[in-house]
């Protein structure tokens, strides 16, 4: 399974808006599907204001899911868990900025661990704080909405930091991923991918849909729009 580029943008669908009392269904409708990812978002409560699922289920979503792991720790202190994850089958692992105090020495622990490295900004995170590990990354997780619940309202700006950690990318890491994850739908992926996406993340879109499968085939056909001069 390969986490790696491809000539198309990737789809990950958000489990935190699966039906947790028909997991396994679910899980079985995304190994079905054209989608590329499980995007699996950890949250303790205390760096967000929810509480998601913990590490028992994501050893269960291991288990049957076909496609590669990618875990968002939306937690204090990501740390601690980070040999957990790998453990239970993370592939691509996502800490916060804003949470790690040592970014530096967290992006390689994921590294030393065989996982990809992504590190997360919340939506009012400026995209230059990265500059000093721009490239150690593998993945750069872009929050187009405040993190914390589903559902949420896509934040226009995203199109410019997307935007503005692509150029950065250019210039020093050209093989860095750039994923957005919050609001995203068939309506919206053209223009994140043409502002320079690489991975979307979608919850609601997909399984609020009444064929998950076709919306993910859909969103997975969706071109960038083309920009008449």
């Amino acid at each position: 399974m390969s986490i790696y580029k491809s000539n198309n943008h990737l789809i990950a669908p958000s489990v935190l808006a699966a039906d947790f009392a028909n997991l396994s269904k679910d899980i079985a409708v995304i190994n079905d599907s054209e989608a590329d990812w499980f995007h699996i978002d950890i949250m303790d409560g205390v760096f967000v204001p929810n509480i998601s699922f913990g590490f028992p289920v994501l050893k269960s979503i291991a288990e049957y899911a076909k496609k590669p792991l990618d875990v968002h720790l939306m937690i204090v202190d990501p740390d601690r868990y980070l040999k957990q994850c790998k453990d239970l089958g993370a592939e691509i692992i996502s800490v916060h900025y804003e949470a790690c105090t040592h970014l530096h020495r967290t992006i390689h622990a994921i590294k030393e661990l065989g996982c990809k490295a992504s590190v997360a900004l919340n939506p009012h995170t400026p995209i230059a704080l990265l500059d000093d590990v721009i490239e150690d990354l593998d993945m750069v997780l872009i929050m187009s909405v405040n993190p914390g619940f589903g559902g949420q309202k896509f934040i226009d700006r995203t199109y410019r930091k997307i935007e503005e950690v692509r150029k950065l990318a250019l210039l020093r890491n050209e093989e860095l991923l750039v994923q957005v994850d919050g609001g995203v739908g068939p309506h919206n992926i053209g223009q994140l991918v043409q502002a320079g996406a690489d991975v979307l993340v979608a919850g609601n879109a997909i399984f609020a849909s009444e064929n998950p499968i076709a919306t993910i085939q859909e969103m997975k056909n969706v071109k960038p729009p083309v920009n008449l001069v």
